[in-house]
Order: C-alpha cells, then sequence, then structure tokens
C-alpha cells in the first residue's frame, strides 16, 4: 500500500501538465475544510469553487475498467473499494452543500477530453458566480 500514491499520479499530472499548457492557474491537493468532511480534491479553482477529481479506475471501481472481485484477500479489498465510493460520494455531497462544482474525471478518460470538461466546469462556475453578485 505505500506504493499507492495519494497525489501526483500520471494521470493527474498529464492533465495539470495541459491544464497548465491551457493558461489555467490552480492549487493542487488543497485540503478544503467543509466541517466533518475534508476532501482534497487533485485539482481545485478557488475564485470559481471548483473541485476537479481524477479517479483512478480500480481504486474507484469504475463500472467500465475497474475489476469486480480482487483477486484475493476479498473480503477486506471490497470493503475496501466500497468504501471509496461511498467517501467520494460524501465528499461530492458536502462539496456541493458549501456551493462547489465537483468534476469527477476517470484516469481513462483521454487528456483533450478531460481538459474540455474542466474548462466548460470553470467556464460555467464562473458565470454563475458573475451572475449571483
Amino acid at each position: 500500500m505505500q506504493g499507492n500514491r495519494r497525489t501526483g499520479t500520471k494521470p493527474e499530472i498529464v492533465l495539470r501538465s495541459a491544464l497548465h499548457a491551457a493558461g489555467y492557474r490552480f492549487r493542487k491537493d488543497l485540503r478544503l475544510d467543509l466541517g466533518q468532511v475534508k476532501p482534497r480534491p487533485d485539482v481545485v479553482f478557488t475564485r470559481a469553487k471548483v473541485a476537479v477529481f481524477v479517479d483512478g479506475c480500480y481504486w474507484h471501481s469504475c463500472p467500465e475498467h475497474g475489476r469486480q472481485k480482487p483477486g484475493k484477500n476479498d473480503a477486506y479489498w471490497s470493503a475496501k473499494l466500497a468504501r471509496n465510493v461511498e467517501r467520494d460520494r460524501e465528499q461530492d455531497s458536502a462539496l456541493e452543500e458549501a456551493g462547489w462544482s465537483v468534476l469527477r474525471l476517470w484516469e481513462h478518460v483521454p487528456v483533450q477530453d478531460a481538459v474540455c470538461a474542466v474548462k466548460n466546469a470553470v467556464s460555467t462556475a464562473t458565470k454563475s458566480h458573475e451572475n449571483a453578485e
């Protein structure tokens, strides 16, 4: 388990590099204190209040690529993966209740598609914040 990174995975780095090259500036791995829930999105646009998570297919049980049953120690790993998905939903709810837009991207999404999704989310959130003022 020590070899599994919490941050700085290859899909995250590729997305951050592409966003930076496109002129976007953001915070990475910023802890947001929302009461009991303290999510750490992979990419955070603080002004627009957009939180982006890049989820690994195995660790977050991707319906397309996530394995249905772990090979060994099924009781432990099935519960662990189910808890990861449950925690993701809790974090999404807490962020949305606090006024944040949440974007979850699977690691297998092509980088250009991911960049477009982030651009759209930031643009939409920025427009909604400007209209609220």
